[in-house]
């Protein structure tokens, strides 16, 4: 199968091409020059006032379309992974919640099944484990009925049902330094969050593995000018991946701003932690269990925490180049480039030779207009 995507604008990490062809064989892209006569191609796409760029990778979502993946069923995976082309995702990790050991089983099988069978959705990258290993002081919207100590044995069995890529767990907790060592000893990202982990602990932990954040910010412990805290060390550690949700709910914009000028293009990345209310109306959901109001699109716990969020991830993309002022060619790292770098997920999240063929088009808005995952064209607006 062969492909053409001529006369566009491509935006990859520190390219910024006004005019150019990709060509795209078997899922690869092969060429990308700024003419390639049209040889034998199966599929001819004009690319004419768009923006192509590496298909979204969205790293920490749990749901769309009114579905979670913790409902651990086939129709969840399939509505979720389908309807988050329309966001520009082209590929994703199936993210949990703190739930019981049953439904984490049921839902890695899940996972496994969508990764497995034809289908028409963006690609499954593997599973993220939010949870259940927090701390119930800071457990914000997770269950507290289903909150344990972090413990490998159940990495162990869950790691046989499906592809575990990242584990995000409290590193206070008791036998949180052997769950990081233990962690990446398996090939797993530790990655810190819903904590009250003081700078030292954080420290401790970055030493041992534990180079990415989740949901940077969020119940995690603050900047303070005599305590730290987490937010500080992720700040100051140029090794360290921080997750961002750019939805004008989790991040003011002058920290969005503070977190770009910190940790520079090359460190952040941005993530939905979309629930199952993303792409719908206001109303009465749930997450995990617990019920959720969302109101005027932000997702809350009726007690009172924010539950996720309702963003859309270009929604976030289009923030963080309006708030930092970022090139293009920059800001795209943020998308997939640097989620591929801390969690070590294939050969994606550029447009060069070689490259999986994971693709958005954009229009000038930034506004998603085609979605191609392997060469496939799999939506268009």
């Amino acid at each position: 199968m062969k492909t053409l995507i001529q006369n566009t604008r491509v935006v990859s990490p520190d390219v910024d091409l006004p005019k150019a062809d990709i060509l795209i064989e078997n899922g690869i892209i092969t060429d990308i020059a700024e003419s390639i006569p049209i040889t034998n191609c199966d599929n001819v796409i004009n690319g004419a006032g768009l923006i192509t760029a590496p298909g979204f990778i969205d790293i920490h979502c749990h749901g769309r379309s009114n579905y979670d993946f913790c409902d651990a069923t086939d129709e969840a995976f399939n509505t979720i992974g389908h309807d988050k082309l329309s966001d520009g995702v082209t590929g994703f990790l199936a993210t949990t919640l703190s739930v019981a050991r049953e439904d984490l089983r049921e839902i890695c099988r899940c996972a496994t099944r969508y990764q497995n069978t034809n289908h028409d959705g963006a690609l499954l990258l593997g599973v993220h484990l939010e949870g259940p290993w927090f701390n119930p002081k800071c457990a914000g919207a997770q269950n507290p009925a289903h909150l344990l100590l972090p413990c490998l044995d159940l990495v162990d069995e869950l790691s046989k049902l499906a592809h575990i890529v990242k584990a995000s767990f409290s590193p206070e907790l008791e036998g949180g330094l052997e769950f990081t060592k233990g962690l990446c000893e398996r090939g797993i990202m530790p990655s810190g969050g819903h904590c009250e982990a003081d700078y030292d602990c954080f420290q401790l932990h970055r030493a041992n593995g534990m180079k990415h954040l989740t949901h940077f910010c969020n119940v995690m412990t603050p900047v303070h000018h005599l305590r730290f805290g987490m937010v500080g060390g992720g700040l100051m550690s140029d090794d360290v991946f921080v997750e961002m949700i750019c939805d004008g709910v989790h991040l003011c914009e002058p920290m969005i701003e503070l977190i770009a000028r910190l940790k520079g293009p090359d460190r952040m990345m941005l993530i939905t932690d979309a629930m199952r209310a993303s792409g719908m109306p206001d109303g009465n959901y749930t997450l995990g269990g617990l019920p959720v109001i969302v109101k005027n699109g932000k997702a809350t716990l009726t007690t009172g925490p924010v539950a996720g969020s309702t963003l859309r991830y270009h929604n976030g993309l289009r923030r963080l180049v309006r708030v930092t002022g970022l090139p293009l060619c920059q800001a795209i790292k943020a998308t997939s480039w640097n989620q591929v770098l801390s969690l070590k997920l294939g050969k994606r999240g550029r447009l060069e030779k070689g490259y999986e063929a994971d693709i958005v088009m954009l229009n000038d808005d930034l506004v998603p207009q085609r979605t191609i995952c392997h060469g496939d064209v799999r939506w268009e607006a």
